[in-house]
């Protein structure tokens, strides 16, 4: 054995040679296999916190969404008996002072004290948010339009009817439908897209229009022409039928909707095949809208 190591001694520690590379390459494997491994118990336990802390947000948001619908039932209560007070006493007031110096007492209280929920209301929401800005206006849209076309719109508006002052939560609600509509036809028609606003006034209500060629744009952005692409292919009545029945989902577009209804509106957006996206917001009753009835209170 020992004259056949000795004749052998090149085989022997090219054999240790390779004995000594495996040994430290699994050296090499455990010490990383144990790096990975407290990496990953690391990443575990962040990701085990990070979802810890999403739960305890969840949970106090829906703890103050609780506390505010218990404050705005507690608050429409007020509202709706100082309502009563005010009908009651109209018929009084001339008739019997006394009774209608009581009641407007009992006006005063009822406000004051629906004007503290409505404040924890706005407390209890917005704690754990950043500073909201001053409220938008339509009357600002030019501001708007005139922004979005920098960003790369081209955009025209148009405006008919006999305007009328809106309220502030409708006024609001509308800019941000408005803001949302441009936002999206920049986002997926991109620069270049043609985009039509229109305002139309009647007696009781709104009607905005919002149409964009975001399609046709994409086409001429490709340096091709858009009329050309669009007699190339044959849009059938299922095309037409399918942009108009079609409920197109998205956060902005479900934002949209909840505004639209909130003022007893009516929301279509729909895909127009071959050109862009519509998005109609109809308001009928928009002038004397109080939440109840949309009828003029003071006829």
């Amino acid at each position: 054995m020992i004259d056949w190591l000795t004749g052998n001694v090149g085989v022997v520690a090219a054999l240790a040679a390779v004995l000594l590379a495996t040994s430290l390459l699994l050296l090499v494997l455990l010490l990383r296999s144990a790096h990975n491994g407290r990496l990953l118990s690391g990443e575990l336990d962040a990701a085990d916190r990070e979802i810890a802390k999403l739960e305890t947000g969840i949970a106090e948001r829906a703890a103050r969404l609780r506390i505010v619908r218990e404050l705005h039932e507690v608050a429409v209560g007020s509202i709706s008996a100082i309502l009563r007070q005010a009908e009651g006493s109209r018929y009084v007031v001339q008739t019997d002072p006394t009774s209608a110096s009581r009641s407007a007492g009992q006006i005063a209280d009822l406000a004051a004290g629906a004007l503290t929920d409505l404040r924890r209301i706005v407390t209890i929401a917005g704690e754990s948010e950043t500073p909201t800005a001053a409220q938008p206006s339509i009357a600002a849209a030019a501001e708007l339009i005139a922004t979005m076309t920098g960003a790369g719109l081209t955009i025209g508006f148009t405006e008919s009817g006999e305007k009328f002052e809106l309220q502030q939560g409708a006024d609001v609600a509308i800019y941000r439908i408005l803001e949302e509509s441009l936002a999206n036809a920049l986002t997926y028609g991109g620069t270049g897209t043609d985009v039509r606003v229109s305002f139309t006034w009647t007696a009781e209500g709104l009607q905005v229009l919002v149409d964009d060629d975001g399609v046709q744009a994409a086409a001429r952005r490709d340096g091709l022409d858009p009329n050309e692409l669009a007699q190339q292919r044959s849009y059938t009545f299922q095309d037409d039928l399918n942009a108009l029945t079609e409920v197109v989902e998205g956060e902005g577009l479900t934002e949209m909707r909840q505004r639209t209804v909130a003022y007893r509106g009516v929301f279509n957006a729909y895909a127009v095949p071959g050109v862009g996206f519509s998005v109609q917001a109809i308001f009928p009753a928009l002038r004397y809208d109080n939440g109840v009835h949309g009828v003029n209170l003071a006829r």
